[in-house]
């Protein structure tokens, strides 16, 4: 399993917020958490919350652009759990191309020249950009598509 890990910046209640994105080696999405620095402490605070949230989806190897936070924080995170072998880190500007394009796509959603008012409802979009996106790259092998499925997924998702 590969991660493909990258920041970007979107407008919240007026201020620029970091909006850190995983999507896999098939560019299914994996994680995401908005912050406002983009330090040491918030990028190991969004690997630890990634890797929980993943479950049995964790990475062996981990791609990320180069900034220098990364590198010591890959180095410090467990083995993976079957191999029983250090994570791998690649940091290569272009070998990161998935995500950064992904950014892109996911800007035109969510108009990053308005912003959003609030933290909560930024998040709250957010997953629900996700979700809808995941559906319609078809990432859900056990969904069928049909409006029932749809809503049934809805509802697991947002707790309706």
């Amino acid at each position: 399993m590969q991660w493909h890990v990258d920041e970007t910046y979107i407008r919240v209640s007026g201020r620029w917020r970091y909006l850190w994105r995983i999507v896999d080696e098939k560019g299914q999405f994996v994680d995401f958490r908005l912050t406002a620095k983009r330090d040491a402490k918030a990028a190991k605070a969004f690997f630890r919350q990634a890797c929980a949230n993943s479950g049995l989806y964790s990475p062996m190897t981990i791609v990320t652009d180069k900034a220098p936070t990364y590198p010591a924080i890959v180095k410090a995170m467990d083995v993976h759990a079957y191999t029983n072998q250090p994570i791998k880190h690649i940091d290569s500007k272009w070998y990161n191309n998935r995500i950064e394009s992904d950014h892109a796509s996911l800007k035109r959603i969510t108009d990053p020249g308005k912003g959003f008012r609030s933290l909560r409802t930024a998040k709250a979009t957010l997953h629900g950009v996700e979700a809808f996106r995941s559906i319609k790259q078809g990432h859900l092998r056990e969904f069928t598509l049909n409006a029932a499925a749809e809503i049934q997924l809805l509802n697991r998702l947002f707790a309706l």
